[in-house]
């Protein structure tokens, strides 16, 4: 996918430890895509951050323009609350 990082975003992964390589391991190949509000998707997968506890790795898109802009990134373990059963 091609994109650029928000002024947020970066601020986002910076205070929350999450990596570029990261979130364009996700971005490249989510396991899921979930529609948000409006213009945003969420593209989502679940990592193993170490000592095998999993977190659901969260990247707010708008993928409706040409680069598509990260708007946020942020890893939560309430994976339930927000993984989609297709």
């Amino acid at each position: 996918m091609n994109y650029r990082i928000s002024h947020h975003a970066r601020e986002e992964m910076e205070r929350r430890s999450i990596s570029e390589a990261l979130l364009d391991k996700v971005l490249n190949d989510p396991q899921q895509v979930v529609v948000e509000r409006e213009n945003l998707k969420a593209y989502q997968s679940q990592i193993d951050f170490g000592g095998g506890r999993f977190f659901l790795l969260r990247v707010i898109v708008d993928d409706t323009v040409e680069p598509a802009v990260v708007v946020t990134a942020y890893r939560t373990g309430k994976i339930a609350k927000y993984w989609r059963v297709l």
